[in-house]
C-alpha cells in the first residue's frame, strides 16, 4: 500500500488515491465485471457517484431572503447550460465529510446549521459577531450564475444566491494596514466525521489578499438553485470566489480575520508544491500530476467519458478580475 505524504511530513491523500468503500466491498464482484487497474475503480466510482446523483430528492427549502433578482455584476451571468441541482449537490469537495466526491452528500446531513455566527475580527474598525439572520439582512441578495472549476478538473455551472463580500467588509472598516482575509470553517468533530483525519490541518482555513475579497465578483453565498444551501455545499454560508480552483472558496465559515500577513491556509500547507496561495484557474500552470488544460463538465453526457473542453484563463473572467495581477509572474505565483 502506497502511504503519500506531504512537503510537512503528515499524511497527504486525494480521493482519487482512495478506493471507495462501496467498490471495496464488492471488489470481487468488480473484478469480475470490470477490467482490473485503475480505469476499473475510476469507472466503478463514476457509476457509484451517479446513481447518489439520481437518488438526490431531499431539498432544503426556499431561500425566502431572495427577491428573485438577477445580478447586475458584469461578469455574473453566463448563457452556459446550469448543471443539474442533482449533480451539483451530490458531486462535491467537502474533506470534513469525507475525501470521495459522494461522501458529502452522504454524511453532511450531521451538520448543525442553526444557531449559527460568522465573527469578524483581526485588523477592522469594527469587529463584529454576526448572526446568521444579522448577515442574511446585511444587504439584498442576487442570483449570480457562476463556472466552478475545481483542480482535479471537473467543473460546473451553478446559480449561487448572495451578494457581493465587499458589502460586509465595508461594514467592518478594515484598517489601513489589513492586506489580507482570512476565512475559518467550522472544525467540529462532533458533526463532522473527518475531523481530525490526518488528510488536512484542522480547521479549513482559505485566504484572499484584500483586493481580491473586495472585487464585486467574491461572493458570500447563502443559497444556490434559489434555496439555502445544502449541507455538503458548505451550508449555511460560504464563500464563492468563481475565477479561483474550487478549494479557495470556504465552506461554512465561522470566522473571518483581516491581517497584515499572508495566511497559511489549508492546501497550501499540506503541499505548498502543488496548491499555491493564488490558486488562478490557469490553464497554462499545469498541476504537477496533471494538466489544467482541459476539464470535464460534471452532468454532461458520457459521464466521465464526457468530451473534455479547454480550461479558460480565470475561469473565464479574466476581464473582470485579469488586472488585479498586472506584472505578477503567475507561474511563480500560482
Amino acid at each position: 500500500m502506497l502511504i503519500k505524504t506531504g512537503s510537512n511530513g503528515f499524511q497527504h491523500v486525494f480521493s482519487s488515491d482512495i478506493t471507495p468503500v462501496s467498490v471495496y466491498q464488492n471488489r470481487r464482484e468488480l473484478m469480475r465485471l470490470m477490467a482490473t487497474g485503475m480505469a476499473g475503480a475510476a469507472m466503478a466510482s463514476w457509476a457509484a457517484r451517479d446513481a447518489l446523483a439520481q437518488s438526490v430528492t431531499v431539498r432544503p427549502g426556499k431561500l425566502a431572503a431572495l427577491a428573485g433578482a438577477k445580478s447586475n455584476v458584469a461578469g455574473a451571468i453566463t448563457m452556459e447550460k446550469t448543471t443539474d441541482y442533482k449533480d451539483a449537490s451530490s458531486y462535491n469537495n467537502f474533506y470534513e465529510f469525507g475525501t470521495d466526491k459522494a461522501d458529502p452528500a452522504q454524511n453532511a446531513h450531521t451538520l448543525k446549521t442553526t444557531p449559527w455566527t460568522v465573527e469578524v475580527e483581526g485588523l477592522v474598525k469594527k469587529p463584529a459577531k454576526y448572526t446568521l439572520e444579522d448577515l442574511l439582512k446585511l444587504s439584498a441578495q442576487e442570483e449570480r450564475v457562476y463556472r466552478l472549476r475545481c483542480v482535479e478538473g471537473w467543473s460546473m455551472v451553478i446559480p449561487w444566491v448572495g451578494y457581493s463580500l465587499s458589502e460586509l467588509i465595508k461594514k467592518v472598516e478594515p484598517a489601513s494596514n489589513a492586506k489580507f482575509v482570512e476565512f475559518v470553517s467550522l472544525a467540529d468533530p462532533k458533526t463532522m466525521p473527518f475531523v481530525g483525519s490526518r488528510v488536512l490541518e484542522w480547521p479549513y482555513v482559505e485566504g484572499l489578499r484584500l483586493d481580491e475579497a473586495m472585487n464585486p465578483l467574491t461572493l458570500l453565498s447563502f443559497g444556490m438553485y434559489g434555496e439555502v444551501l445544502p449541507n455538503q455545499s458548505g451550508a449555511p454560508v460560504r464563500l464563492v470566489v468563481p475565477w479561483k480552483y474550487g478549494f479557495k472558496s470556504g465552506k461554512s465559515l465561522v470566522k473571518i480575520r483581516f491581517t497584515d500577513k499572508e495566511p497559511k491556509t489549508a492546501w497550501n500547507k499540506a503541499a505548498a508544491n502543488e496548491y499555491g496561495f493564488y490558486s488562478n484557474v490557469n490553464p497554462n500552470v499545469d498541476h504537477p500530476r496533471w494538466s489544467q488544460a482541459t476539464e470535464r463538465r460534471i452532468g454532461e453526457e458520457g459521464g466521465l467519458f464526457a468530451k473534455k473542453r479547454k480550461t479558460l484563463m480565470f475561469n473565464g473572467y479574466e476581464a473582470q478580475v485579469g488586472q488585479m495581477y498586472a506584472g505578477l509572474d503567475l507561474k511563480k505565483n500560482f
